[in-house]
């Protein structure tokens, strides 16, 4: 099933994770959109750095960590996501309490791995 996925703090260097991410998530078969802080290109996706409302969101996955995400809690939560996945070394509690108090599935665990085993 296509899942659209914002891929938060998109990167576009090839050793880092998110970039992978959005690689693989592509690969998959998901609608993905970039969002990182350098106009850049993965594959051909761009990565956005205006970071523009977007619709119909099933997963947000972070790849920020906790002390950068605190600027954009409204804008993660705004997007209406079903699920956030708060990769290791972007866990954040207050996050995660917020978007649980809106319904939101909160899961930590790597989306990399989560792919690799079919349990995206």
């Amino acid at each position: 099933m296509n899942k659209k996925t914002v891929v938060i703090g998109a990167s576009p260097k090839p050793d880092r994770y998110s970039h992978q991410a959005v690689r693989k998530l592509r690969r998959y078969g998901h609608d993905v959109v970039a969002l990182g802080f350098e106009d850049d290109m993965i594959d051909d996706i761009p990565i956005e750095t205006a970071w523009p409302a977007i619709s119909q969101v099933d997963t947000v996955t972070l790849y920020l960590n906790p002390q950068r995400q605190q600027s954009y809690y409204d804008y993660i939560l705004g997007l209406h996501p079903k699920r956030i996945i708060f990769n290791p070394g972007t866990e954040n509690k207050d996050l995660l309490q917020r978007a649980q108090a809106q319904g939101i599935q909160t899961v930590e665990a790597c989306t990399l791995v989560m792919l690799s085993t079919n349990q995206y």
